[in-house]
């Protein structure tokens, strides 16, 4: 570990978020075998001003990360470090596309899924939700089969973020579903509009 290397790691926690961002990056760029490592032990943290810019260096570097994140996810106890391991997942998500995310993420997040802490799980629908459309039969087989109403809702949330035209049918038929629970179906009604907007977006700028 150079001395560069050290500065870098002192700036992922400095009070300037540029100055932050601007470290991420020449973290990845000049990673090496310590890198992922340091970034997983700080992932650890307590302090959420050392966990919360690992996470995102950590989804800056991107696929050769997620190994890492994932043995984390499984090996650790702690919901809070559970939850920045998905929060990581996703980040990778977002900034290298569903085309760059490995099997072992999407196994984690299914791991995460169907965790029994509500912010690990709700935190998964929003991971999968990054990683996008590769995910929308996982995304709907759980909203199908989940009693977890708080956890349906945010499905119903992503699925309608997705910009997928295969949730409208879904949506729909939950929507007119009169056994369903009221705040699911009211969910669904409201996420049909916006559903169809990020469909018309994603349209216009293919």
């Amino acid at each position: 570990m150079t001395s560069d290397t050290n500065a870098l790691f002192t700036q992922l926690t400095h009070p300037n978020p540029n100055l932050r961002e601007r470290a991420m990056v020449q973290l990845a760029e000049n990673r090496d075998e310590d890198t992922i490592g340091r970034l997983i032990e700080m992932v650890k943290e307590e302090n959420v001003d050392i966990r919360r810019p690992a996470v995102k260096a950590l989804g800056v570097i991107g696929p050769d990360a997620i190994v890492p994140i994932v043995s984390l996810l499984e090996s650790s106890d702690n919901s809070t470090i559970q939850t920045s391991c998905v929060k990581a997942l996703a980040q990778v998500a977002v900034n290298h596309g569903p085309d760059a995310f490995p099997e072992e993420g999407v196994d984690g997040l299914k791991l995460a899924l169907n965790h029994p802490n509500q912010l690990v799980n709700i935190t998964a629908v929003m991971a999968l939700g990054a990683v996008g459309s590769p995910m929308l039969e996982l995304l709907v087989d759980t909203l199908k089969t989940t009693e977890n109403v708080a956890l349906g809702v945010s499905i119903i949330n992503a699925l309608a973020s997705m910009g997928d035209a295969r949730a409208t049918e879904v949506l729909t038929q939950l929507a007119n579903d009169e056994s369903a629970d009221t705040y699911i179906r009211e969910s669904a009604t409201n996420a049909l509009p916006r559903l169809e907007q990020t469909i018309q977006y994603s349209a216009g700028n293919s």
